[in-house]
């Protein structure tokens, strides 16, 4: 009869989620130094506060000031701040809606998009640095870890919160 039981290797301790998480947590410090890294010589040099409003907006043309400030996290007035800084360096362009005065929408122009795709490249090329000194059976145990991780993650996404059948608590946000 055929069992869900991990394997001897399953179950030693560097295996463990707990043990495991910890060393995830060691190396997305690392990964963040890099991350951050990549974007200090841009200019204009924004805070990361700044620079993920302008790539949420990116992302999400949809959002209006309000959604934006909901997104972050952060009050109304905050977000209007962090909005205007990013008008005056030329990324972000706010326009009234003319059915409803109260509605500011955001839209990242075009030096704004350019400034994005530079911050990407940079980013890309340090971590294309950090793979090609990876052997390729080891980048592609990684390729084959990350799709692992995304799979899961999507899977507890999908679980009713408070649902903790499969092994971990549903994880909420994004």
């Amino acid at each position: 009869m055929e069992t869900d039981r991990p394997t001897g290797r399953d179950q030693h301790p560097v295996n463990e989620p707990d043990t495991l998480a910890r060393h995830v947590v060691d190396t997305v410090e690392s990964l963040v130094t890099l991350w951050f890294a990549a974007a200090e010589d841009v200019v204009p040099h924004l805070s990361a506060r700044q620079l993920f409003a302008l790539q949420t907006v990116r992302r999400r043309p949809e959002l209006n000031l309000t959604a934006l400030a909901e997104h972050l996290e952060i009050g109304l007035p905050t977000a209007s701040r962090l909005c205007g800084r990013l008008v005056s360096a030329g990324l972000l362009q706010r326009t009234v809606q003319p059915h409803n005065r109260r509605e500011v929408r955001l839209m990242v122009t075009a030096d704004g998009r350019r400034f994005l795709a530079d911050i990407t490249e940079r980013r890309s090329h340090c971590l294309a640095t950090v793979f090609a000194a990876m052997a390729p059976g080891e980048r592609a145990s990684l390729r084959r870890g990350l799709g692992a991780f995304e799979q899961a993650r999507a899977r507890t996404r999908q679980r009713p919160p408070g649902d903790t059948q499969g092994g971990g608590a549903a994880v909420t946000g994004g």
